[in-house]
């Protein structure tokens, strides 16, 4: 009695390694970069906190019926303020968010109409990875003053 061996051939093997290897080759660089994707969500998501942080700490003057230019309390941090709105600098819009640690900023001041430019760290360009937060200078004149909404600039990603 033969005993029949039974399995794949060299040929056949090579065949699936070499389809597995084009199979591959169209695939990765579809997957390779997601490190670009993630910084560009982390951005997205740090200008959807910019914006409730802003609204939160205008919400809370409002409540508190303090001056347009007086700090308020956020979760036991102080958040510097200017025409109702957190200041575009550290001590305003940065603390109300609690966006120090993956984060850095150019510009911004504790004044009106002074934009802030907020950048991911790890980005390969930073400054090309970034959004920018301003709080508009108050419009018209005593009594009759209008405190616009600050202003949130597009999210630039060409360098995420």
């Amino acid at each position: 009695m033969k005993k029949q061996q039974s399995g794949f051939t060299m040929i056949e093997l090579i065949m699936v390694i070499v389809i597995l290897g084009i199979l591959a080759a169209f695939a990765l660089p579809k997957f390779a970069d997601f490190g670009s994707d993630a910084r560009v969500a982390t951005l997205n998501g740090a200008l959807g906190a910019v914006k409730s942080a802003a609204g939160i700490a205008h919400a809370q003057q409002l409540v508190d019926a303090g001056a347009k230019n007086a700090s308020v309390t956020l979760e036991g941090a102080t958040v510097t303020m200017v025409n109702g709105y957190p200041t575009a600098n550290d001590a305003g819009i940065l603390v109300a968010a609690d966006l120090s640690d993956e984060f850095s900023h150019t510009g911004g001041d504790a004044a009106a109409g002074t934009a802030l430019t907020i950048q991911i760290k790890g980005a390969p360009t930073p400054a090309s990875c970034s959004f920018t937060y301003t709080v508009p200078a108050a419009t018209g004149t005593a009594p009759n003053l209008v405190y616009p909404s600050p202003k949130y600039g597009t999210v630039v990603t060409t360098g995420c």
